[in-house]
């Protein structure tokens, strides 16, 4: 995938905004993705200004009239380092960029770091993502952390673990979601169990 481009998916994650929300906005023609062919499919891919324009619309740009929200959008693409929109050349309202950008560009390095922590092969946990050099499953520690799992009982079970490579799970797990049929989890429903290695006494 090209740099600076984004799926709806990604763009969700990122932005914190619902992917029904981000996709209602594609439909309404508000934010408008280029389209590339991969293999028999074609991607919609979002800019990085798209998502700030996504960020501002979590903010609470939503609530405003569907007209100014497609003139804030124009703004925030045409117009990638501007600070401030001044809704129709007036002074009434005012919608602050700098800070959703800033919270982008924060998010996005997020996600490019879980990206190189994890790695998914056929012949590792029957092709589940991991993390690099283990057979820890992203998704399990992402479940474990939404059932309120604290990070440091995480890196109990889990010494390989670091406390980033633990937050950054959940954001790894909604920008790529696994496709098709629900994949198998042979690591569901067990605990995580530490290995510890004792030398053996000599005979």
């Amino acid at each position: 995938m090209p740099m600076n481009s984004y799926t709806p998916t990604q763009a969700s994650a990122v932005t914190k905004l619902p992917l029904k929300a981000v996709q209602k906005l594609i439909e309404v023609r508000l934010i408008r993705p280029r389209r590339m062919r991969s293999g028999r499919k074609t991607q919609r891919l979002l800019s990085s200004e798209q998502l700030v324009y996504l960020r501002l619309e979590a903010e609470g740009v939503r609530l405003l009239p569907l007209t100014t929200r497609r003139e804030v959008a124009m703004a925030v693409v045409a117009k990638p380092d501007v600070n401030s929109i001044a809704i129709a050349g007036g002074s009434a309202l005012v919608i602050e960029v700098e800070r959703a950008r800033r919270e982008v560009v924060q998010e996005l390095e997020r996600l490019r770091k879980v990206q190189e922590m994890v790695v998914s092969d056929p012949e590792i946990m029957r092709g589940a993502p991991v993390y690099k050099g283990t057979r820890i499953p992203v998704e399990l520690v992402a479940e474990m952390a939404a059932q309120g799992a604290a990070v440091e009982e995480i890196v109990e079970g889990y010494p390989a673990l670091s406390r980033e490579k633990i937050e950054l799970a959940p954001l790894y797990v909604a920008a790529f979601p696994r496709r098709g049929r629900p994949a198998q989890r042979p690591w569901a429903k067990r605990k995580p169990v530490r290995v510890t290695r004792q030398r053996r006494a000599a005979a």
